[in-house]
């Protein structure tokens, strides 16, 4: 991403309407280059959270870090712990539960094949890469 568009980026994040933890975990999604950042506002629509943070990793090692550095980052600047985290082993789906947001890290081809904006094509949509 070139630095002309992580600034577009990053200043279309800042004008959003969407709560601060889920701006702070954007914002560590795209300080590790997590590709393809989607936010589904779920609110009114699932009783499951209100929202839905997608992306995808270029590895297992990569979704790992991503995993690794949110839960991290929220735990230090904004004192949040996870209720749960699952598929750190295989990493091709990390599944990250603050129980009001729920932040899914795909491998690129697991994100095709399970598809979860599909299934919640009614939400609100918010996308924070120039490759959408």
């Amino acid at each position: 991403m070139k630095i002309e568009e992580f600034k577009l980026i990053q200043a279309d994040l800042q004008k959003r309407r969407i709560p601060g933890e889920i701006k702070k975990t954007v914002q560590v999604l795209l300080d590790k280059k997590a590709e393809k950042i989607t936010v589904l506002k779920l609110k009114g629509i699932s009783e499951m959270t209100d929202y839905l943070v997608i992306c995808s990793g270029n590895s297992s090692r990569q979704n790992n870090a991503l995993a690794d550095a949110l839960q991290e980052t929220l735990k230090k600047e904004l004192n949040l712990q996870p209720l749960g985290v699952e598929g750190n082993g295989l990493a091709e789906w990390i599944l990250v539960d603050y129980v009001d947001f729920v932040i899914n890290i795909f491998s690129a081809d697991w994100r095709k094949k399970y598809a979860l904006e599909k299934l919640w094509m009614d939400a609100k949509r918010y996308d924070f890469s120039p490759d959408f």
